[in-house]
């Protein structure tokens, strides 16, 4: 038991105090009303745009006015059916008030992972917005929080622990049959189990208050919890739970066959002796099969539930990347796990139950295929998450990766020199098995020459009597007690050599960096993509580079309702080539207000271009426009606006903007 537990421990020491919320990987591409907007009425909703699917919980967003009450009402739901969208209504009673106010969101990204967020708009004017406290998305504090951090180390422990169980039960089914009786073995298979159960229902517990960014004392809340279990993460969750309440029934059903396989004779035969000795064999390799086909599938099943909630579910090649996954999984499972049972064994020697140099060698079999299997999925995946080459080195993705890579090559080194140990080991297990082969035969004349060397002083010392002078028969006994000892000194001096010691500490090696690796792949699932960054980066720069919206204020210090004001200018699509351009004008009470005059001028500093003028047309109160505005390159222009108020005051104020 102590001996899972260690593993399991270590891998919780390397992730305690490093996981958080994980890190967005769906992108807020835009919002209405856009960021820092002015609006002169109070709209009649807020709406946002991500840059893939999301799922919306009902506190999904949440708008605050200046004095931090909240005016949403209803709850969030997606704008025209579009899942890429998030939407709120406002009440435009409770919204009177002018000033700047504060929206939360916080959402689940296709992945299921959740991200949030904050953007502020003012209604009328500007204000200082509301100080808030204890709300998602709001404020500096990106550190991990309590919640974050259990919910992550969770999430790692359940790989540690799949590993031990998948591994070590495959390692005693397909290479060490005589592992099935090792207490030590049977603990590790019991930590696997328990550990995996554990830790998903935490995770179960702790999703809700992960997605909500509450704090821990709203675990044990019966809504939050049957909200996740509404979502697809949380049905995966639930339905890994129930098959490891099968898991369990097949580890007692392998603790009996354990239990029947008691005899060596049996147990021999399993391991690589005549199958055809007796019944036992044939019923005993059947039992095997059985049990063997029950453990695939159900660690097939359980794996699944892992890249069917990540990222392999989402974005290019869904079925082609699950599967691949879940392979990926499955293989870090038998190797890992199988060297941590080849640990075990090796702590005693074959001759008292520890693991022999064939089993050992029948698992450096699997663990080859098992690491092919990794490298050719491990490749899939770095391709499908990272998209480029830069993004090895640029994102915190791909960082990681090359981390997990060098643990890795540490693990194979590692194992190049267990391999070198084996092969030893293998030779004296072989001598071992020559010499008790050997049968006693009658001494030769060269024996008996060497045996008639002995001082007689010595001879006669332990053997008196004239009779026995020589005497064949008591020669040949003589003879045989000396081969015997000569035996007995070779395979202490065997056992004695380093080969076991050297094996045990290499694969010891093995299993410290495993744990590292479980770590980094728990880190990784946490992190976005390198590809879904670089595209998120890629669509947030072109809307970046979209429809301009500015707000300037102005002050012609003139007497009139419209001497002081805003100008709201809107350019779209704000590009090379034809574009329309919407002026709006409103008082300092945020209401419309005509002008005797506006006037708007472009200029290209950098290509001495301008500046341009544009001819507005009066549409309807405070609001002026063109659809025949022509940008003939792109790059940053300054934009001016001139308000002339009377006869006499006018107002110029200007901005850049970029034409892409």
């Amino acid at each position: 038991m102590r001996s899972g537990a260690a593993l399991l421990a270590l891998l919780a020491a390397l992730l305690l105090g490093g996981a958080g919320v994980a890190s967005a990987h769906a992108a807020l591409l835009s919002t209405d009303p856009a960021q820092g907007a002015v609006v002169a009425v109070p709209p009649g909703s807020v709406t946002l745009r991500f840059s893939e699917s999301v799922t919306l919980e009902p506190d999904a967003l949440r708008v605050f006015d200046p004095s931090g009450k909240r005016v949403d009402t209803g709850t969030a739901g997606h704008s025209s059916g579009d899942a890429s969208t998030a939407q709120i209504r406002i009440d435009s009673n409770a919204a009177a008030a002018q000033g700047t106010y504060t929206v939360a969101w916080r959402v689940i990204s296709a992945d299921t992972h959740p991200v949030a967020g904050a953007f502020t708009f003012s209604i009328g004017r500007t204000s200082p917005p509301a100080a808030l406290s204890g709300v998602a998305g709001v404020g500096a504090g990106t550190g991990p929080t309590a919640t974050g951090t259990l919910y992550g180390l969770s999430r790692g422990v359940q790989y540690g622990a799949m590993a031990l169980l998948v591994g070590s039960v495959a390692a005693v089914l397909l290479c060490w049959h005589g592992g099935l009786r090792r207490r030590g073995v049977q603990r590790l298979m019991i930590v696997g189990w328990a550990g995996l159960l554990l830790s998903t229902l935490a995770e179960l517990a702790l999703r809700g208050t992960y997605e909500a960014g509450s704090g821990l004392g709203k675990v044990l809340d019966l809504s939050l919890l049957r909200q996740v279990l509404g979502e697809k993460l949380g049905v995966l969750l639930a339905v890994r739970v129930l098959l490891l309440a099968g898991a369990g029934v097949f580890l007692a059903l392998l603790g009996g066959h354990a239990d029947s396989t008691d005899d060596p004779k049996v147990t021999e035969g399993a391991d690589g002796g005549d199958a055809g000795e007796s019944g036992a064999l044939v019923a005993e390799r059947r039992r095997r099969i059985g049990l063997g086909v029950t453990g695939a599938l159900l660690a097939i099943a359980i794996a699944v539930t892992w890249p069917l909630g990540d990222h392999a579910s989402v974005g290019l090649q869904v079925p082609l990347a699950v599967t691949l996954d879940t392979v990926h999984i499955l293989a870090m499972s038998l190797w890992l796990g199988g060297l941590a049972t080849v640990l075990v064994g090796l702590r005693a020697h074959a001759r008292a139950g520890g693991i022999d140099a064939a089993a050992v060698g029948r698992f450096s079999t699997l663990a080859f295929w098992c690491v092919v299997a990794l490298t050719a999925t491990g490749v899939y995946q770095a391709w499908r998450g990272l998209g480029s080459w830069s993004a090895l080195t640029g994102t915190t993705y791909g960082r990681l990766l090359l981390v997990k890579i060098g643990a890795v090559l540490v693990i194979l080194g590692a194992a190049w020199m267990s391999r070198r140990w084996l092969a030893l080991l293998r030779t004296d297990a072989s001598a071992d098995a020559q010499s008790e082969a050997e049968p006693e035969t009658e001494p030769s004349e060269a024996e008996a020459e060497v045996l008639a060397e002995v001082p007689a002083a010595a001879r006669s010392g332990q053997h008196r009597g004239a009779h026995d002078d020589g005497d064949p028969a008591r020669a040949a006994q003589l003879v045989r007690q000396a081969k015997a000892r000569q035996q007995a000194q070779q395979r202490k001096a065997r056992e004695a050599a380093p080969a076991r010691g050297m094996l045990l500490r290499s694969v010891g090696l093995e299993a410290v960096f495993a744990v590292v690796v479980l770590a980094l792949t728990t880190a990784l699932t946490n992190s976005p993509p390198g590809r879904a960054v670089a595209e998120q980066q890629s669509v947030a720069a072109a809307a970046a580079h979209g429809p301009v919206d500015v707000t300037l204020p102005y002050d012609t210090t003139g007497s009139t309702r419209a001497a002081k004001g805003k100008v709201t200018i809107d350019i779209d699509p704000a590009r090379p080539g034809q574009n329309t351009l919407h002026a709006y004008l409103y008082d300092s009470g945020g209401k419309p207000v005509d002008v005797p005059e506006i006037d708007i001028a472009l200029t290209l500093k950098s290509k001495n271009l301008g500046p341009l003028p544009v001819k507005l047309t009066h549409l309807d109160i405070g609001h002026y426009g063109t659809s025949d505005l022509e940008l003939p390159l792109p790059g940053q222009w300054t934009l001016a606006v001139t308000v002339r108020s009377d006869d006499i005051d006018e107002a110029t104020v200007a901005t850049q903007i970029s034409v892409n």
